[in-house]
């Protein structure tokens, strides 16, 4: 009984670094969101901080600012989206399907 304990234990250090690897991974990356035919990009980290926001002139239209805010919102949530994509299939791998919180 021991030895299935001690080894249970070795493969929840060997998760917890290969979790940790991917997570200092996952902080580094950039990613990209566009809407409006890529008038508005947003880059975000793998945290989720805004790095740019980029506006195509065009797009800046002083008479429907509204649709400039929806733009900007809509490629925001398609950044986090590839964000948690990418996030679902490092950590998937690596936990087994299993849900940690947190991750």
């Amino acid at each position: 009984m021991a030895k299935n304990i001690n080894k249970m234990l070795k493969q929840a250090q060997k998760m917890q670094s290969q979790l940790m690897k991917a997570q200092e991974d996952m902080s580094k990356k950039e990613f990209e969101g566009t809407a409006g035919g890529g008038m508005v990009k947003v880059v975000l980290n793998g945290g989720q901080e805004i790095q740019s926001v980029t506006l195509k002139p065009e797009v800046v239209d002083p008479d429907d600012v509204e649709m400039l805010e929806d733009l900007i919102i809509a490629a925001f949530q398609n950044a986090q989206e590839k964000i948690k994509e990418t996030s679902d299939g490092m950590f998937g791998g690596i936990t087994g399907g299993m849900n940690i919180p947190g991750l």
